[in-house]
């Protein structure tokens, strides 16, 4: 097909405007076009009394070269692309004696281990957590007032930490493999409007059902998928991989994919007692901070907020001084707060939304910038920095994993406690007003502080005294990061570390697509056994 993009009309505009405009800018005949649809729109609502959409739209022509076509005609924002992208790969020659091993089934591991079933490789996937439905009951339980349960939470389980999230399919990875896992994704399940969409999600109760559909279809071609299953050592021969240890049993293997996840700890402390190179990386902490949903889609859209072709709100916002950042990131629009925890006395706060996106409250992570040099104390020390941070918020929580709060009234004041107003806290469990210096060093609190006076200049009320502060946002990525090599290998031949808990990736995305990539140096260096 041939698409054109940069078509901008007016957001209550029809689409069918927009195939139209797009076929008059390629100069095709009505007879010549067999079918005309949107690839994908973006929301450009820089000006508030012209709040518009920009659409990339897809011709399918009688043309019989379509390149050669746009050739000719030499017209600026036009490609010829696939309708439906392929990713079918060359298997390699080498003889492998065992099936691959997938340790961690978030996305990267998903991704991976799919690709590998649909070219014949029946991997075998260990999931350290339980299975979905399963996960979801134990997360109930805690949410309502329950035990922790180490094996089924927000980090751990089938479909790892994303699965329960907003489903979020954004990344600035510019990677074709993007395009295969969204039509995959629809194909499985998830809406049919995630491929339009220039910032995709599929919502977190729309996710659940994708990721079962995603294991089944590996179960069908002959993978299997061991729940409850941890990865507890790895054997090694001269330098190679011979076999792993889990809380299962031994099992031999030469191809290792460890697709951990950032909240691996014990996982990333095995890795480097097997002689694999750790190292720390930068990562960000800080809050979640909550207003009404109705109060941020007011400040983007102005007199046409509730206009039924808006979607509800999103911003993303940043401010860099003297090197460091404060940004939002992971954001919620009608959406919840969730406990987030994954270790017995540690408080952890992450954001979900489901795909209508209808809660009374939007959330965001507020968050800064933390580099190596601020936390020390070598290639685990991200890993003590975090566990610090989540014991005493835990602490400033009374407990009961409670959360944390502060009103930004009082944040901004340096008055320790909570003024409750409009914005009611959504965080299950309950929280506890505290005064948040007795959590973050100063470093970290003027930023934050910084942030919130920085970006309430750019979306108004977005300091207001009333928002909700809640802590503590400490998981955004791995404070780790497991060196490969060219060959997407680590030091140990064999073993292939992938996704965000190896430092590779950032989001749901770009870990299916680092999945992906692993996946693909192993069929093109191996065939099936």
């Amino acid at each position: 097909m041939i698409c054109i993009s940069g078509i901008s009309l007016p957001f209550d505009e029809d689409e069918s405007a927009a195939i139209e405009q797009a076929r008059k800018k390629a100069r095709l005949s009505p007879a010549l076009l067999r079918d005309g649809f949107v690839v994908k729109r973006s929301l450009d609502a820089r000006k508030r009394e012209d709040i518009r959409y920009v659409y990339t739209v897809g011709l399918c022509t009688s043309l019989r070269n379509e390149a050669h076509y746009l050739e000719r005609l030499h017209l600026g924002g036009a490609a010829v692309r696939e309708e439906t992208p392929s990713l079918t790969l060359a298997v390699g020659d080498r003889p492998l004696s065992h099936r691959p091993l997938i340790a961690g089934f978030g996305p990267a591991g998903m991704f991976c281990a799919l690709l590998l079933a649909q070219h014949g490789f029946r991997p075998i996937v260990l999931e350290r957590g339980a299975a979905l439905d399963e996960r979801v009951a134990a997360l109930e339980r805690f949410w309502s007032g329950g035990a922790l349960d180490p094996s089924a939470n927000v980090q751990f389980g089938e479909g790892g930490a994303g699965t329960f999230s907003d489903g979020k399919l954004t990344t600035r990875i510019g990677d074709m493999r993007c395009e295969w896992v969204l039509h995959e994704l629809r194909r499985l399940g998830a809406p049919g409007i995630i491929t339009r969409q220039a910032k995709p999600h599929i919502g977190t109760d729309r996710l659940r059902q994708v990721v079962k559909n995603l294991r089944r279809e590996i179960i069908s071609l002959g993978g299997e998928v061991h729940f409850c299953t941890a990865l507890e050592g790895l054997c090694i021969q001269s330098g190679r991989l011979h076999a792993v240890r889990t809380s299962g049993g031994e099992l031999p293997a030469e191809v290792l994919v460890t697709a951990l996840g950032h909240s691996a700890r014990d996982s990333f402390q095995m890795l480097l007692d097997s002689g694999l190179t750790l190292q720390p990386k930068a990562f960000s902490v800080g809050v979640r901070i909550e207003h009404r949903r109705e109060d941020v889609n007011r400040a983007l859209y102005g007199g046409f907020a509730g206009h039924p072709k808006l979607p509800e709100g999103e911003y993303q916002l940043s401010q860099r001084v003297d090197g460091r950042g404060v940004y939002t990131f992971c954001m919620c629009p009608g959406g919840l707060v969730v406990p987030a925890s994954s270790e017995a006395g540690g408080v952890v706060v992450n954001g979900m939304s489901e795909f209508a996106r209808d809660a009374e409250n939007s959330n965001s992570a507020l968050v800064v910038g933390v580099e190596p040099a601020d936390f020390g104390g070598g290639p685990l020390g991200g890993v003590a920095f975090q566990q610090r941070l989540e014991q005493a918020a835990f602490r400033l929580g009374e407990g009961g994993y409670k959360a944390p709060v502060q009103t930004v009234g009082r944040f901004l004041e340096e008055r320790p406690g909570a003024d409750f107003g409009r914005v009611a806290p959504s965080y299950a469990i309950g929280v506890e007003p505290a005064d948040f210096r007795e959590l973050f060093d100063p470093g970290i609190l003027k930023m934050l502080r910084l942030g919130l006076r920085a970006f309430d200049g750019r979306l108004r009320g977005f300091a207001c005294p009333d928002a909700v502060l809640t802590g503590v946002e400490s998981r955004t990525s791995s404070p780790v990061r497991v060196l490969r090599d060219e060959s997407l290998q680590s030091q140990v031949a064999g073993v292939y570390p992938c996704g965000e808990g190896a430092g590779y990736a950032g989001g749901i995305m770009s870990a299916a697509v680092d999945g992906l990539r692993v996946a693909g140096e192993i069929i093109g260096t191996y065939r099936p056994c």
